[in-house]
């Protein structure tokens, strides 16, 4: 959440982030008035309250009538405490509600606009002219069966549509990608973390996926509980309601987990094959900084996505995602998008979100600077999201014969395999 703060003091502010955001501008106002009121509820309490001690100090010393009537008094009295206490806390609730729906602030260099009015910031790697090499590629899902590595149609048979079997050598190039990832990661000087899929709802609301993701998310009503679509959502949550002492600072975590989506809002994208699924797995990057260093903190977890890519061969974009596309919780996010040969265009493969200190707020996580304590800054980047990646890796690294060159940062992880053959029918 924003800080309520900077909301009183700067308001035009954050109606300009909303409005960036294509959210509703009206709520900023409604936030302030709630606000107003629990604040001036809250002293209203305050004032009750003091008259009501002071006033049970004055009737052990009263008799007769001056004793009734202060009786009396104190009778109203409490009905009024008890009222103004209500009020209090009607607001407060009210308050915190509409907080929760705000958005955090886009920085100002984020580009206005919709999930199409991205700015290209820097493209990577040469696309193959597959024509010239004299032959038309495969999409992922015909060289994954012939490589015997992918079955849809099984996974679907199991757990329905988007669901998938990784079999052969599919099973293990997703256990070479993550060891790899993690390898990469484990040298950059993250700790590794395996993390629970299931997670309490402070945890999912407090890093904003319970708001405008809320449709995407699996939830098992018997046990309130969450199925993450992210690491992210545990890792943020490792530190609520702890204060870290900022010499520790910063601290970055490299989480792997499977992630599961609904997938509520793609009815007809991405049905073949394996690039948009309701269970994958990811290795996702996590920092918490000074919020001082969030920017140079955003630039490095960038880098470390682009290390990644590059290391596997991939042509790839970077790309500074537009206000209407950020996620709640992003004040800016960059993707790192690969080219994928049979769709003729660029899909995101990687993303980095600076979170500034918007879900440490919800999540109650603050640094102790010196004297003072207040909030850190989260931010997070995905490392390697395995599905999509293997669709990258097969397209763009096919041979004619329908064979797949092994990138060389996988093979120590592949027994030192060059290519992955096709399968015997």
């Amino acid at each position: 959440m924003i800080d309520l703060r900077l909301l009183r003091e700067d308001p035009d502010r954050v109606r300009a982030s909303q409005r960036a955001r294509g959210e509703d501008v009206a709520l900023v106002d409604a936030l302030l008035s709630a606000d107003e009121r629990r604040r001036s509820s809250g002293v209203r309490f305050d004032e009750l309250r003091a008259e009501q001690r002071a006033l049970g100090k004055l009737i052990p010393k009263a008799s007769g009538d001056e004793k009734a009537e202060l009786l009396k008094k104190a009778g109203q009295l409490a009905a009024d405490v008890k009222a103004a206490d209500a009020a209090k806390d009607e607001a407060a609730a009210e308050t915190q509600e509409l907080l929760l729906r705000l958005g955090n602030l886009v920085h100002p260099d984020v580009p206005v606009g919709g999930e199409e009015d991205f700015v290209t910031l820097e493209t990577h790697g040469t696309i193959r002219d597959f024509a010239a090499e004299g032959f038309e590629p495969k999409d992922h899902l015909e060289l994954g069966t012939t490589l015997g590595a992918i079955d849809v149609e099984r996974g679907a048979k199991v757990s329905g549509s988007r669901f998938y079997f990784l079999t052969g050598v599919g099973a293990l190039l997703e256990l070479a990608l993550v060891n790899a990832a993690m390898a990469q990661a484990t040298a950059a000087g993250f700790t590794p973390m395996l993390t629970p899929s299931l997670v309490r709802p402070q945890a999912m609301a407090g890093t904003g996926f319970l708001g405008q993701a809320a449709q995407d998310v699996y939830r098992l009503d018997n046990d309130d509980l969450y199925l993450v679509g992210t690491s992210e959502v545990a890792l943020a949550a490792y530190h609520m309601d702890e204060i870290i002492d900022g010499d520790r600072l910063p601290l970055r975590y490299a989480g792997f987990s499977p992630c599961y989506r609904r997938e509520a809002g793609s009815h007809g994208k991405d049905t073949r094959g394996i690039f948009r699924v309701h269970q994958f797995d990811k290795v996702e990057m996590f920092s918490y900084v000074d919020p001082a260093d969030t920017q140079a903190e955003h630039q490095r977890l960038l880098e470390w996505e682009k290390q990644w890519l590059t290391s596997l061969g991939l042509p790839f974009r970077v790309i500074d995602v537009a206000t209407a596309d950020l996620g709640s919780s992003a004040a800016r996010k960059f993707d790192c998008e690969a080219w994928i040969p049979t769709q003729g265009k660029y899909r995101e493969l990687t993303s980095t979100s600076d979170c500034t200190e918007f879900q440490a707020r919800r999540l109650s996580i603050r640094m102790r600077d010196g004297k003072q304590v207040k909030p850190l800054a989260t931010l997070n980047g995905t490392l390697c999201a395995v599905p999509r990646t293997i669709v990258a890796i097969l397209e763009n690294h096919q041979q004619a014969d329908g064979s797949v060159r092994v990138p060389e940062v996988l093979r120590p992880y592949l027994g030192g395999r060059e290519i992955l053959e096709p399968v015997a029918k």
